[in-house]
C-alpha cells in the first residue's frame, strides 16, 4: 500500500489538528490512559470497539488532496454537475478486483462505504486494521476495582504496540480491540452457555449443533466456545460443527493459525471450517437448524443516505461523484434505487410508519422550519441500514432454520450529522481522530427539478479510502421488526447487561470492590436474538 505517502499526508493533516496539539507528549500512551479517571471509564462503557476521540466538534481542519493536505476554498464554487451526467456508475463489485481507489466515476453511498471499508486491496478492513490481544486473561477477582484493570490494560495496549513497532512501526496503525478479546474466554463461554441450552430445548438430539460465525476477528470466540462446550458437555461437543464466514482473507489466516497455535486449538480442527467469502455472495441453501452469531458485525455494513426535500417530503438518495482529483462530491436524486426503495416499503409495513425522520412532521415544527432564517431545501440526512436488510434477506432466503445471536452498538458518541448517523475516526501516531463526514460534502447538489445548491461545508475534511473506519450505530426497534418482517421469526432485544447477566458467570469478571466491567462497559450495546 502507499504508506509512505499516506503518512506524509497524516503529517500535514494533524500538524495543527486539537487532539494532536494539546496532548503531544501523550502520543505513545494508549488511548485509555489519556484523560483522567472519569473521562478514560466513560470511553471504556461508552465504545464497545473501537477508539474514538472526545474532541468537541466545531475545530476546523485542514484537508487537501493526494500531493498534500491543504485548505480548499476555490472548489466550494465549483459546479461538477456536467461532470456528474458524464461520469459511469458503478457499484463496490464492480471495483472489488481494482488495485488502485477509482477516480471519474459516481456510485451510491453504500457502494462508496462498502469499497472503502472492504476492498481487498485498499480497503479499511483489508489492509489497515489490527486486533489487539491482551495476552494472558484478566484475573479479575485479584484486581483491586475498575481503575485498576483500566491501567493493567492500558498497559498491555502499548506493550502490544510496542512490540507491533519493533517489528514494523507505523503511525497510521488501525489498532482496535473486541469485547472478546477483552473478557477472554469469559464472554466467549456466556455465548457458549446460551448456545447449548438452547440447541437442547429445540433440535437435540435430533440435529447437530452447527454454529455459522460471521466476522470472526481472531477466532478467539470460536476457540473460547468449541472449549467450553467441549470441557463441559462432551456429548453436545460430538455433535458440533463450526463455521467462520469471513470476508477478509487476512482475517482469515489468523483465525486459522489461532486452531493452529496451541494443541487444545488443534483437537477442534476437525470441527471448524473456515469459509472465506461474503455472506452477501452466499448461494448454498442451508436447511439444517443452526445458530448464526453476528458479533459487532452491524455497525461497518454500509448504509445509504437519504436527505427530504423539506417542502414535499420527497426522499432522495446519495450519489457520490469521484473526481478525477479524487474530490468527492454528494448529489441527491429523487430517483431511488430498487434496494432503498425496498427498504422503505419493509420499513413501512414493519413499524407501521413509525420511525425517526430527520425533519419536522407537526404543523408548529414545520412553521418553525419555515421561517428560520438561510434555512436549506433539504433535510439532515438519514442513514438506512439496506445492507443489514440484504443480510436477513440472505438468512431468509439461505438459511431458513437459523437462530440468530447478534450484539452491536444501539448508540455512539460524537457521530456525524444526522439520523442514524456514524462516527467516522481514524487513528494517528497512537492517537483517536475523528472526522465529520462519511466522505467530504465539498458540495452536496440536489438532482430533483428545482436542482438547488442547498449546503456547501467551508473546511470539509477529505476521507482517504481506506484510512477511516465508519461505524453505525443500530436502531434496534426498527431493525428488529424489519428482521421479523422478512424472516417471520420472533426475536427479542435486551441489554448487553441483561443478557451477560443471564448468562455468564458473573463473579469471574468482578472485581475486589464489586464492579464488574463486563457489565458496565457495555452501556451502549445491545443484544438481538431470534426465540
Amino acid at each position: 500500500m502507499d504508506s509512505q505517502l499516506v503518512t506524509q499526508l497524516f503529517k500535514q493533516l494533524f500538524r495543527h489538528h486539537p487532539a494532536c496539539q494539546s496532548q503531544k507528549h501523550l502520543r505513545h500512551l494508549a488511548p485509555a490512559t489519556a484523560h483522567n479517571g472519569h473521562r478514560v471509564q466513560q470511553y471504556h462503557r461508552r465504545q464497545q470497539r473501537r477508539p474514538y476521540s472526545s474532541q468537541r466538534r466545531g475545530a476546523s481542519s485542514p484537508v487537501g488532496d493526494e500531493s498534500q493536505w491543504q485548505q480548499r476554498t476555490k472548489i466550494l464554487n465549483q459546479d461538477m454537475t456536467e461532470e456528474y451526467k458524464r461520469a459511469p456508475m458503478v457499484t463496490a463489485a464492480e471495483l472489488w478486483g481494482r488495485k488502485q481507489r477509482p477516480r471519474r466515476v459516481k456510485m451510491l453511498l453504500r457502494d462508496f462505504i462498502e469499497d472503502s471499508l472492504y476492498n481487498p486491496n485498499y480497503g479499511y478492513f483489508s489492509k489497515q486494521v489490527t486486533i489487539f490481544t491482551p495476552g494472558e486473561p484478566f484475573d479479575f477477582p485479584n484486581l483491586r476495582d475498575e481503575t485498576e484493570f483500566q491501567n493493567v490494560l492500558s498497559q498491555r495496549y502499548v506493550d502490544f504496540e510496542d512490540k507491533l513497532d519493533e517489528v514494523a512501526p507505523s503511525d497510521t496503525r488501525q489498532l482496535w480491540y473486541t469485547p472478546t478479546e477483552l473478557f477472554r474466554p469469559y464472554y466467549g463461554e456466556a455465548i457458549a452457555r446460551y448456545l447449548v441450552a438452547n440447541y437442547k430445548l429445540t433440535t437435540y438430539p435430533y440435529h447437530d449443533l452447527i454454529i455459522y460465525e460471521m466476522g470472526a476477528g481472531r477466532g478467539t470466540l470460536m476457540l473460547n466456545i468449541l472449549d467450553y462446550i467441549r470441557d463441559m458437555d462432551p456429548d453436545v461437543y460430538a455433535r458440533t460443527q463450526y463455521k467462520v464466514i469471513e470476508i477478509s482473507d487476512s482475517l482469515a489466516k489468523v483465525q486459522n493459525s489461532t486452531l493452529m497455535r496451541s494443541a487444545a486449538g488443534r483437537g477442534h480442527l476437525n470441527k471448524v471450517d473456515i469459509i472465506n467469502q461474503s455472506i452477501f455472495d452466499w448461494t448454498q441453501p442451508v436447511p439444517s437448524p443452526c445458530f448464526f452469531l453476528a458479533f459487532e458485525v452491524f455497525d461497518n455494513f454500509a448504509h445509504d443516505a437519504i436527505r427530504y426535500d423539506l417542502a414535499t417530503e420527497t426522499p432522495m438518495q446519495a450519489v457520490v461523484l469521484i473526481s478525477e482529483s479524487n474530490d468527492f462530491f454528494e448529489f441527491y436524486s429523487p430517483v431511488l434505487d430498487p434496494v432503498a426503495a425496498r427498504y422503505f416499503r419493509v420499513r413501512d409495513a414493519a413499524t407501521g410508519g413509525r420511525y425517526k425522520v430527520p425533519y419536522p412532521t407537526t404543523k408548529l415544527g414545520k412553521w418553525v422550519s419555515s421561517i428560520r432564517p438561510l434555512r436549506s431545501t433539504m433535510s439532515e440526512p438519514e442513514y438506512i441500514p439496506t445492507r443489514l436488510m440484504q443480510f436477513f434477506e440472505v438468512l431468509s432466503k439461505y438459511f431458513p432454520a437459523h437462530r440468530l445471536l447478534t450484539s452491536d452498538f444501539h448508540s455512539l458518541p460524537d457521530a456525524v450529522p444526522g439520523v442514524n448517523a456514524p462516527i467516522v475516526q481514524t487513528r494517528y501516531q497512537r492517537r483517536p481522530v475523528p472526522v465529520t463526514t462519511p466522505l467530504v460534502s465539498f458540495m452536496v447538489f440536489s438532482l430533483s427539478s428545482r436542482a438547488i445548491l442547498t449546503r456547501a461545508l467551508s473546511r470539509p475534511l477529505k476521507v482517504h479510502q481506506g484510512y477511516f473506519d465508519i461505524m453505525f450505530p443500530t436502531d434496534f426497534r426498527v431493525s428488529e421488526l424489519v428482521y421479523q418482517a422478512i424472516t417471520g421469526k420472533l426475536s427479542r432485544v435486551m441489554s448487553h447487561e441483561e443478557f451477560m447477566r443471564s448468562w455468564a458467570y458473573l463473579e469471574e469478571t468482578e472485581t475486589q470492590s464489586g464492579e464488574n466491567p463486563l457489565l458496565k462497559w457495555y452501556k451502549n450495546a445491545s443484544v438481538m436474538y431470534t426465540v
